[in-house]
């Protein structure tokens, strides 16, 4: 059974799993399941899926064989960065690979996922805003440090902003609080860390410098459920 097999969130709300140590995170939509940077997981646990989004080509990011698994058994579309859309092509059929750039939007269903820039050394880095079909409105920053242009982000009213806390370069509790300082969303969540002490200190910054935004600390492989702001 995959993780959110016959799991749906209510209307103007979304679900969420945490995968792993990393960027890894299960999205599902009321129409769609998608899968972010799938890192360390069985592929049995990723079935029902309809797209996995690919940020780029790092180790805990991109594992070619797990997608071309996943890909195989759910036929689902294959979203990847410039650089490991050219390391996928051989295993995922064509019209299932869309390359994307910082700018581009592709719709699965009626869900729409732009590629926004990524402040971080790899090839051809993308993150990821995401807008479910009912309006709620994600920000998955896949192991980005914070960028001016994450404050223009912002007017998008994002209902929940995953933020990098650690493991990636110069990532730290202080730079994932400056993601939730510059985007604003109603919900922060402090990820790409293995160590819980790191997103408490997150989770103090954001009490002490945006105390009216609300935070979810999340557990590996935990079912989480975030509304759409009112």
């Amino acid at each position: 059974m995959g993780m959110l097999a016959g799991k749906a969130p209510e209307k103007n709300a979304v679900l969420f799993v945490w995968l792993n140590h990393y960027a890894g995170v299960m999205i599902k939509t009321p129409s769609k399941t998608l899968v972010i940077d799938p890192v360390d997981v069985k592929a049995r646990n990723l079935e029902d899926v309809d797209a996995i989004l690919i940020s780029h080509e790092h180790y805990d990011h991109l594992d070619q064989l797990l997608v071309s698994e996943v890909h195989k058994s759910t036929d689902c579309l294959v979203v990847a960065d410039s650089t490991s859309a050219k390391r996928l092509k051989h295993n995922i059929l064509p019209q299932k690979l869309q390359e994307v750039q910082v700018g581009s939007e592709v719709k699965i269903g009626e869900v729409s996922v732009k590629a926004e820039k990524s402040n971080h050394p790899a090839a051809s880095p993308v993150t990821f805003n995401i807008t479910s079909e009912d309006g709620v409105k994600l920000f998955h920053t896949s192991d980005s440090l914070p960028y001016p242009e994450m404050a223009r982000m912002s007017e998008s009213k994002f209902d929940l902003v995953f933020c990098t806390v650690g493991i990636a370069p110069g990532a730290s509790p202080q730079t994932g609080f400056e993601i939730a300082r510059l985007t604003k969303p109603q919900v922060a969540v402090p990820y790409h860390t293995n160590s819980l002490s790191s997103q408490k200190e997150f989770v103090e910054n954001l009490k002490k410098g945006l105390p009216k935004t609300a935070y979810l600390v999340p557990e590996q492989n935990k079912i989480y459920q975030v509304g759409k702001r009112t």
